[in-house]
């Protein structure tokens, strides 16, 4: 249940308004501006509609458009007026909302980005997306990690990019750092309807968390996205859709409180528990090793698949963007040789384990932790380098 949409709100509920907004048509930078404000009006029309709602989701490529561009008058940065105009739009509407912008880089390529704008105007979360939908975006690949920040009422809120719920680390690193609903903004279209509805319940169920996605949708023209929003339970089960109405309002209740109580008490599939504790009415306490060398490679700069050398698309672009260089600063990954680990931020403690787990080839030194997000106090965090490796 989910009080008819959010209609009836429970005390401990949370509603969600995910809006299938389509995308805009930027090609100046007083399109820009024309298309932030645009998403400002769209923020007091929706509170105006639906007081109670707590939380409005825009989609991907609602303030920049889909053109792709890198020019610089194009993208947007954190400080910059666009970003001003989203945050005066939360705080004087009184509710919180998930932006989608391009991000402008100095050192590269832009950051397909997002962020969670509170009540009060502020920004509580600043992600960059992991894994752009290669070959086709020129995105430079994320290196914030998948920060987790408290949104209303208390509930823990992740937010990832399209293509990034196409992997279950994604959401699995998500639920571990805490988040009790991760938002999923999107510009499919229909090609990926099936594994869109897939993916949202499979994080869910898999992580014992809410999941609230929603992409663009366009009355016109065969690639304006599919809108397709879609509510999902902890248990996998979906509470609320979409259809593919052009600037469709979805809005359900979710209950932080119930997410928690699960992850507590659950013993029948508390999956994301049971990961590190395998077998334990037989073991006491349960096996906490890492048996997945797919996990071990990857930490240790060995990933490579059986038919790696087969794989026929390994690069590309859309036909008027260029291939960018690969840009040192954007990367995660940092200086894989055999006597140093690459580094990442926010190492967890299985990630860490398994960066210390021998194997036959060499053994592996372990990694010190970065300071997590909420370790921080919540507050914006640069862009993060590398930790130190020790042997």
């Amino acid at each position: 249940m989910d009080g008819l949409g959010g209609l009836n709100q429970t005390p401990n509920g949370v509603i969600v308004g995910l809006l299938q907004l389509s995308k805009a048509d930027v090609t100046t930078s007083d399109d820009l501006r024309h298309s932030a404000n645009r998403l400002a009006s769209f923020v007091h029309d929706v509170k105006r509609g639906r007081p109670n709602v707590d939380i409005i989701v825009f989609p991907e490529y609602s303030l920049n458009g889909a053109s792709k561009s890198l020019s610089a008058e194009l993208q947007c940065s954190l400080d910059g007026p666009e970003i001003g105009v989203l945050r005066d739009a939360c705080l004087k509407a009184n509710v919180w909302a998930c932006f989608s912008f391009m991000e402008l880089n100095p050192g590269g390529n832009p950051f397909n980005s997002a962020i969670l704008v509170s009540n009060e105007g502020q920004i509580s979360l600043h992600y960059r997306k992991l894994h752009p939908w290669v070959p086709a975006e020129p995105w430079a690949p994320g290196d914030l990690g998948i920060p987790v920040c408290e949104g209303p009422k208390g509930c823990k809120i992740a937010v990832v990019i399209c293509h990034d719920g196409m992997f279950p680390e994604v959401a699995r690193e998500s639920a571990y750092k805490g988040a009790e609903l991760l938002i999923r903004i999107a510009g499919y279209s229909s090609s990926l309807r099936h594994q869109w509805h897939l993916t949202a319940q499979a994080d869910a169920f898999c992580n014992l968390m809410y999941t609230a996605s929603v992409c663009g949708s366009s009355a016109s023209g065969p690639f304006g996205g599919m809108g397709q929003a879609i509510v999902v339970g902890f248990d996998g089960v979906p509470i609320r859709y979409g259809s593919d109405k052009e600037n469709e309002l979805v809005t359900a209740e979710i209950r932080p409180d119930l997410v928690r109580e699960a992850r507590r008490t659950w013993g029948a599939e508390n999956n994301i528990y049971q990961l590190a504790h395998r077998g334990y009415v037989a073991v006491s306490g349960g096996v906490s090793d890492c048996p997945y060398t797919y996990m071990q490679d990857l930490v240790g700069g060995r990933y490579k698949l059986p038919w790696e050398d087969e794989v026929i698309v390994k690069g590309g672009a859309s036909s008027d963007t260029p291939l960018p260089d690969v840009d040192e600063n954007a990367a995660l990954i940092i200086e894989a040789t055999n006597e140093n680990l690459p580094c990442t931020p926010n190492w967890s403690p299985l990630e860490a384990q398994c960066a210390s787990a021998p194997r036959e080839d060499k053994p592996l030194p372990v990694v010190s932790e970065a300071t997590s997000y909420a370790e921080a106090g919540g507050n914006l965090p640069p862009a993060p380098t590398a930790p130190a490796c020790s042997s």
